[in-house]
Formats: C-alpha cells, structure tokens, sequence
C-alpha cells in the first residue's frame, strides 16, 4: 500500500468516526432534551459550542438565524447544520437520527398501545386535551412577545388568525405566508441584523442546488402521483412531506397542518390526535416526532417510517440546500423585512390554531377553564418541566369526571 493510500484510509476513518460521535452525542441529546425548541437551542449551545467546542459563538447564533428563517422544525435544523459542519452529509443524518428517533420511537409505542381503545369519554385524553390548550397559549404568549411588538405586527397576527378560522384550508395558510412576506417588505425593509461568521460547510453549490431542486420537484409531484397511484403510503408521505414544507414557526404551528391532513381524512380520530399531541410534550427531541404517532396510527410500521421521513425531509433538504448561501441571503435588508412579516402571520396561525380545535374540544366548562388556568400558570410562572404538566393534566381530567 504506497502512501496516498495509506493517508486516503486514514482520512476515512476520521471522517467515519466523527459521524459516530456526532451520532453518539445527538443521541445523548435526543433522550435528554425536553422542553420544546427553545430548550433544545440551549442544550445545543452548551454541548456543541461551550463543551465540545465543534462551532464558535457567532457561528452558532448564524446558523440558529438560518434555521428561524426557514420552514420545519428549527431545533432539528440546527441539529443537522452542526452535524454537517462535523462530519459533512453524513454527520447531519447522525445529528438528525440520534436526536430523533429515541421520541418517534417512544411516540410510535405510545400509538400501538392506545389503537383499538375507545377514548372519547376517556378522563384522562379530556384532561390532555386541556394540556394541549395550555401548551399552545404558551407559545402564543412567547412568540407573539418576541415577534408582534408592534400595531403593525399585530394588525398582521390578527387578520391571519381571522382568515385561518374563516377559511381553513392548508392552501390558505400558503398564501397568508405569502402575502405576509410582502407586507413585511413594504413595512420592514429596512430593518437591520447583526451579521455572524460564514459557516465553513463542505457541500459544493451543485449539490445544494440539486437538493433545493429535489425540495420543489416533490412539493409539485408528490399530490399527483398520490392522485394516480391511489396507494394509502404515498397518500400519508405526501400530506406529511408537504406539512414539512411549509410551517414557519417551529413544531407547535405544524398542529392545524396536521390536524386538517389526518382527521378529516379518517386516518386518525380528533381523540387520539389530541392525545398523541399532548404526550408528544412528555417525551425528549423535536415535537415534530409527533408525526411518528400519527404514522403508526393510520399506517402501523409502514406510516411510521413514511410518516417520519416525509415532514423531516423538507429541513434536510432546505439545510444542504441553503447552507453554502446562507451568509449573502441573510445580510439582504429585503430577506429580513419579509421574515418580519412572516413571523407576525406564524403567531396568528397559531392563535386560530388555540381556538379550533383545541379551545373549542378541550375548554367545555368552568372546570377545564380553571384546570386550563392551573397548567398556563404550572408553565409560564413556576417553569415546571412540560413532562410534570403533562401528568398533572391527565390527573386533573380524572378528578373532573367526579365534579
């Protein structure tokens, strides 16, 4: 074996075992990380840039602005970005794997376990409906903080969750996108952001390119083919892939997306989402895993597998796709102005999202409101873990049957 050999093997085997410690750490990550995205953002920060070092300070806070900018689920994207940056294409797989899956797997058993129960009057689904509820005003009251501070923001917020309850088709919510976009150009153009250091990322042009491609290619040709092929997997890859690409917002905006893909369809029963949606808050990694459950539901081990790689494969793709262009992209004052906008219709998506279903199947009397005020306050106030909340809620819809 001559030398270029020699030093061709080695290069392998470093490049191998850095994907296994990507895989290895994300996993440690993916059963431990509880408390939604902006948690996960954190454990991030402390294991792969103050512990381990894999990613400087501005490089980290660049890479988190990417992954606010573009649609699916931030925490995941992020996960991958910094897996990538370790250990190219294949250390983003491990970083999203190992976060991911030890949730889909949990969610998944969760769903075989509740098939074939009645649990329409079932106590404890009532008091997680509540939870549900509680979770998602949470979120509401953080993100519209952050990103309606303004009359103009929350003039935008209220008239997307206007149009979202009058008209609640997928389609609807594209076009608020839109249009929010371009509101914020015309309102917002000239709002500035502290650019971060370029992220080294070894993906040639042509490949991002070919993924962003493939990203639109399957937007447009996943609906037809499941109108010509008429096969149930395809059906459920392509209502999942497509609620994938187009939630701006984080994983609790993916709720009506889902909600409108699954329950009119018949795949899976307005009580058993709500359901999984709760216990989706109890266990570790991204809430989009919730997507495993509905999987495993409509499809046993085929719809977890279809389910699971079709809403996570749009951020896979969007992230390689935009990484090596992200630096000139971010520093357009036209780019931010339409992200203001954007983000202001996220948080009145998600407000009409409170409001149907959730308010109107969880909130059904004085009790659940009083049980709904209980677990707001368990979650904004005494920043109890979402897990504790979760069985408090469950224990609660009990005790409601006997008042």
């Amino acid at each position: 074996m001559n030398v270029g050999q020699q030093e061709t093997g080695r290069n392998s085997s470093a490049k191998a075992a850095s994907v296994w410690e990507v895989l290895r750490v994300s996993t440690k990550l993916g059963l431990t990380s509880f408390g939604g995205p902006v948690a996960h953002l954190g454990y991030f920060h402390d294991e792969y840039v103050r512990r381990r070092k894999w990613m400087d300070e501005r490089s980290y806070a660049d890479l988190v602005a990417l992954c606010q900018f573009l649609p699916g689920p931030a925490s995941s994207q992020v996960g991958i970005g910094i897996g990538i940056a370790r250990a190219g294409l294949w250390g983003g797989f491990a970083a999203w794997a190992g976060f991911t899956l030890p949730s889909v797997v949990a969610l998944a058993l969760f769903a075989f376990v509740l098939q074939g129960y009645d649990l329409a009057n079932a106590g404890w689904i009532h008091g997680l409906k509540i939870v549900a509820a509680a979770i998602v005003a949470h979120a509401i009251v953080g993100m519209g903080q952050k990103l309606t501070p303004d009359r103009d923001r929350v003039t935008i917020a209220a008239a997307a969750a206007t149009i979202t309850l009058l008209w609640p088709e997928a389609y609807v919510q594209v076009f608020l996108i839109l249009v929010s976009g371009m509101l914020g150009l015309r309102l917002y153009r000239g709002s500035k952001e502290t650019a971060g250091h370029h992220i080294r990322i070894s993906i040639c042009k042509g490949v991002a390119v070919g993924c962003l491609a493939l990203f639109f290619v399957l937007l447009v040709t996943l609906p037809l083919l499941r109108q010509a092929a008429d096969i149930e997997w395809i059906a459920l890859f392509d209502s999942f892939y497509r609620s994938g690409s187009l939630v701006f917002g984080g994983g609790h905006v993916v709720l009506p997306l889902l909600e409108r893909e699954v329950v009119p369809t018949g795949w899976v029963s307005q009580e058993h989402f709500l359901a999984g949606y709760s216990a989706a808050q109890a266990v570790p990694g991204p809430l989009f895993t919730f997507a495993g459950y509905l999987g495993a539901m409509s499809g046993g081990m085929t719809g977890v597998a279809a389910a699971t790689i079709a809403i996570f494969l749009p951020s896979f793709l969007l992230v390689v796709g935009v990484l090596p262009f992200w630096s000139e992209l971010r520093s357009n004052p036209n780019v931010q102005g339409a992200l203001v906008g954007i983000n202001a219709a996220v948080v009145g998506i998600l407000l009409a999202a409170l409001y149907d279903p959730l308010w109107t199947t969880a909130i059904l009397s004085a009790a659940d409101f009083a049980l709904a005020l209980l677990l707001f306050i368990m979650l904004v106030y005494w920043r109890l873990p979402p897990w504790i909340v979760v069985v408090v809620g469950a224990i609660g819809g009990v005790l409601l049957e006997y008042l």
